[in-house]
């Protein structure tokens, strides 16, 4: 493969979300990957198995899909929370086993599963359990990778919507100002050793697309979109605008990961098809 196959070019910023266009692309962009990534996964477990996920699209380097999205929501007191599926009991092949699964995310038509979350490990963490009891706020971390975000939190902080207040004009020096105002955080992990970690964005962009478009309609709130922080090449944690070397890659305005230069599009969500690991045995 030639750099030029590999790497990003122009990014096509106003391509939102996007419908599969085939079975036999659908495959090819996920299941490919997939196999690669979860060719050991034949162990008995827990879910897992074909899954079908909204994601941030790919859109270039060696990663197989898009990082899996989260919907939000978002309280009476503008706090910003991550929600988690219902949880229920499947039987399969005479085996039970409970899964967080809610069908027709309010009404998106879209089958909204842990499952999503099912890859690089993660399937392993506590908080990833279909049962685990957690509050779903997202947390800013230990070390936010935002200086307007190391100012206004504490580590445990909840992220509050009225810290985005600024999100039609913020930027860092990377890449174009006005796009949208990020924070990274963690996720259904307060009383848990494994740390969940989560990227989200306000962005008039998503507000804008929010309006026409079922899916994000459902699964956005007020501009903020987020997603699981993992990416599916090697399971490194990548960013938006966080490095100024992204710009190589025509990634400035997307998230890039410097381990090996996977690139994403956060305005764009696509459905995704992948193998997710199953869950160890309890």
């Amino acid at each position: 493969m030639s750099n030029d196959d590999k790497y990003p070019t122009e990014s096509g910023r106003r391509r939102f979300v996007k419908g599969v266009v085939g079975g036999a692309a659908l495959a090819g962009v996920g299941t490919t990957g997939a196999v690669a990534v979860n060719s050991a996964t034949t162990s008995s477990g827990a879910g897992g198995g074909s899954t079908q996920a909204m994601a941030i699209e790919n859109t270039g380097g060696p990663a197989p899909r898009g990082m899996p999205q989260i919907p939000v929501e978002i309280d009476s007191d503008g706090n910003i929370k991550g929600v988690w599926p219902e949880v229920q009991e499947v039987t399969e092949s005479g085996v039970t086993f409970q899964v967080a699964e809610t069908e027709n995310y309010n009404g998106s038509d879209v089958t909204y599963s842990s499952e999503w979350f099912q890859y690089c490990g993660v399937e392993s963490y506590e908080g990833i359990k279909p049962d685990y009891e957690s509050e779903n706020f997202f947390h800013s971390g230990a070390n936010p990778a935002y200086t307007w975000q190391q100012d206004t939190y504490s580590e445990g902080d909840t992220l509050n919507i009225s810290d985005f207040e600024d999100y039609r004009s913020w930027g860092n020096g990377i890449g174009e100002s006005g796009l949208g105002k990020p924070a990274t955080g963690t996720w259904r992990s307060q009383d848990s050793e494994d740390t969940i970690p989560i990227q989200v964005i306000r962005s008039p962009l998503i507000e804008e697309a929010a309006q026409n478009d079922p899916w994000l309609q459902a699964s956005t709130s007020q501009g903020v979109i987020a997603w699981l922080n993992k990416c599916t090449h090697f399971c490194c944690v990548p960013g938006y605008k966080q490095a100024a070397d992204a710009a190589k890659f025509n990634a400035e305005n997307d998230v890039y990961c410097q381990c090996h230069q996977s690139v994403y599009n956060p305005f764009s969500v696509v459905e995704t098809l992948f193998v997710a690991r199953p869950r160890p045995e309890e």
